[in-house]
């Protein structure tokens, strides 16, 4: 009796970054950071924009949330885009426009005209964020190496959402309100100098032809989604938003019904399939929701009840942040050792301590209490993201970056502009409940209504009264600003418990995918030519797996 032994192909290993790679990847942070910024640059400048342009409390909401709207909305085209034309294309021509539009919305003259400045910000940064992801998977092959760049570009993504109100509390210190618009001029221009130099192009030729109603789909479904969601949180149900909601739902499953038919489809629905993939894009969403959700509370509470100046109330913000950096590395290594399931779930916990303690802020806290509390659940959070975009991409083969880039993007700026819109619309309908019974009678319309819409529009009014009843308006509206905060935090506490639950129940037992270096499409030549797209320029090479490893990663 003979028999054959078992044989199977040798595992090649993935070719290691370099030099050239790592400084790409510094190149790349730069959009990342900056469009991140965007996010929270102006919850500082708030008080100065309702002097200056005088939005209502619906235009202030808008002006903050629209441009994660756009952002979220404009993620998968422009992944798909990528995939079509370049990823390294569209990223420069992501920065012509971003830049273009920060110096209309430095020198809007109306709420208006913010608005839509702000929105085509949002497009900008929906040309930039893809890519910078979608590059990140071709350069790193090796899965350690890309598992420490994803953490510093997760750690960049945060740090750029804490390192705006510092910028624009410096800024609104010596100039006006535009100015923190500007800032993002010079490190756009740098970014068109030196993203030619330093990082590939890559495209993938069997993309096919782009998928122009699917992209219209998309967006269709995106906004009036949020639109019903932000207005019935706001409001309650009403004709308008639900009709909103249920017209963007309809176009959503449009968007699922056209990707499974159509013959080059925008969006791979194969990564769904993978409980990695669709988990992690999850637990981005409630991280992001939290988050964004609150901070716009906590700098105004800075500022606005505390009564600090703009730089002294941005340092004070970023403190938490500082005090938690290495808490991504940490996560990192803890998930090497267990389940990383568990590592999430506690991630959230921790973050619901630190909002739940954040519930019993006052107007008179200590600023420590402030800082405690904040820096709890930043250190929950940054285990939840940095985990989640790592799992995310390891899932995803190569060849498949941008696309699903653009899904965990998508996922993370849509959860933040929820976060704002439905944690921002109950914090200011329990401040207007409170204040209503504050207002000193007599009060002209006018002046009362500018009170009931904003803590800022309260401290407008009180401005203008006598001493004793202005200091008696100004205490009700910041205390009625704080029972606001309050409900909000523990809304998001709620939904940090409920993460927890998921993280643990969906992620058990659910590994990073094990993809082959498997050849990725020929890089595309440059216009130009040059080393640009030379010799840093690699796609994976060689080698296959090994036949117990499936052939796209995801569920053991």
């Amino acid at each position: 009796m003979s028999f054959t032994p078992y044989t199977s192909t040798p595992y090649v290993s993935p070719p290691l970054a370099g030099r050239r790679e790592w400084t790409a990847l510094g190149v790349l942070l730069l959009p990342c950071l900056l469009v991140s910024m965007d996010v929270s640059v102006l919850y500082f400048a708030v008080p100065f924009l309702t002097e200056e342009l005088g939005p209502s409390s619906v235009q202030q909401l808008w002006i903050l949330d629209i441009y994660a709207f756009v952002l979220a909305g404009l993620l998968i085209t422009m992944g798909a885009l990528g995939d079509r034309i370049g990823r390294r294309r569209l990223l420069l021509t992501g920065a012509v426009l971003f830049g273009l539009a920060s110096g209309l919305a430095a020198y809007a003259q109306s709420a208006e005209m913010l608005i839509a400045a702000r929105a085509l910000l949002g497009i900008g940064g929906a040309t930039l964020m893809p890519s910078t992801l979608a590059l990140i998977r071709n350069l790193f092959h090796d899965a350690r190496q890309r598992g420490k760049a994803i953490a510093i570009w997760s750690a960049a993504t945060t740090g750029g959402i804490a390192l705006g109100p510092v910028l624009s509390g410096a800024l609104l210190e010596n100039f006006w309100w535009g100015s923190v618009f500007l800032i993002n001029a010079p490190a756009m221009v740098l970014l068109l100098v030196c993203g030619p130099l330093l990082l590939p192009e890559f495209r993938n030729p069997a993309a096919g032809r782009f998928d122009l109603p699917g992209a219209a789909l998309s967006l269709a479904a995106m906004l009036p989604i949020v639109y019903g969601i932000k207005e019935i949180a706001r409001d309650g149900v009403s004709a308008q938003p639900a009709a909103a909601l249920a017209i963007g739902l309809l176009a959503a499953a449009g968007f699922v019904l056209r990707q499974r038919t159509a013959r080059h489809p925008m969006l791979d629905l194969e990564l769904f399939r993978h409980r990695g993939f669709s988990v992690s894009v999850l637990m981005n969403l409630l991280a992001m929701f939290a988050v964004v959700g609150c901070a716009v509370f906590f700098t105004q509470y800075l500022q606005s009840v505390r009564g600090m100046r703009p730089m002294e109330a941005a340092l004070w913000n970023l403190v938490p942040t500082l005090a938690v950096g290495g808490m991504a590395a940490a996560a990192a290594a803890l998930a090497q050792r267990m389940d990383r399931a568990y590592v999430i779930g506690a991630g959230f916990l921790i973050a619901a301590g630190g909002f739940t303690w954040l519930s019993w802020l006052e107007p008179g806290s200590a600023l420590w209490f402030v800082l405690v509390g904040s820096a709890v659940y930043a250190s929950g959070l940054v285990v939840v993201m940095s985990l989640g975009n790592e799992l995310a991409l390891g899932v995803a083969p190569p060849e498949r970056a941008g696309s699903a880039s653009a899904v965990l993007e998508s996922g993370t700026e849509l959860g933040g502009a929820l976060g704002m819109a439905i944690l921002g619309s109950i914090g200011s309908a329990v401040y207007r409940d409170d204040i209503g019974g504050a207002l000193p009678a007599g009060l002209p319309a006018g002046a009362a209504d500018a009170a009931r819409e904003t803590l800022a529009g309260a401290a407008a009014v009180a401005g203008r009264l006598p001493e004793r009843a202005g200091e008696a308006l100004l205490t009700a509206a910041r205390s009625a600003f704080t029972e606001g905060l309050q409900v909000a935090v523990l809304g998001a506490a709620g939904v940090m418990a409920c993460g927890a639950v998921l993280a643990v129940g969906l992620l058990r037992r659910v590994h990073r995918g094990v993809h082959p270096p498997t050849p990725e499409p020929t890089p595309a030549p440059s216009p130009e030519g040059g080393e640009g797209e030379g010799a840093g320029e690699r796609p994976d090479q060689g080698g296959a797996a090994p036949a117990s490893v499936p052939a796209r990663g995801g569920v053991s």
